[in-house]
């Protein structure tokens, strides 16, 4: 059982800033593509960022030049920066992995941009 345990939301103005962690429980983390996905009120789940093993990144379209995905294999902790936020970035934003055929999630964190 891998348990991912995500923090750091909060209520910021638009063109502020946050900082999502997210820590694993995952032994194997450095062997997983991590991923940080979100879904605003009414909407469905949007694959925001990705990580690879290797520090690859992949982006939404919405959020390129302004999230930045990074890892910490040694602390098995993934990470979300998020500049020059947006109201319609507003949303709970959940860690995940997949380790073969199971995919697993943590619990959210709420994001809100509004002034």
């Amino acid at each position: 059982q891998v348990q991912l345990v995500e923090s750091g939301g909060g209520l910021v103005q638009p063109g502020g800033s946050l900082r999502l962690s997210c820590a694993s429980s995952n032994v194997i983390f450095r062997l997983t593509t991590m991923d940080w996905y979100r879904q605003a009120p009414g909407k469905q789940r949007e694959l925001v960022a990705s990580i690879t093993t290797g520090g690859n990144s992949n982006y939404v379209d919405s959020v390129k030049g302004r999230f930045t995905i990074s890892r910490d294999n040694a602390k098995k902790t993934v990470f979300l920066q998020m500049n020059s936020l947006k109201s319609e970035d507003t949303g709970v934003y959940y860690c995940h992995v997949d380790i073969g055929t199971q995919s697993y999630w943590g619990q959210g964190t709420q994001v809100t941009v509004s002034s």
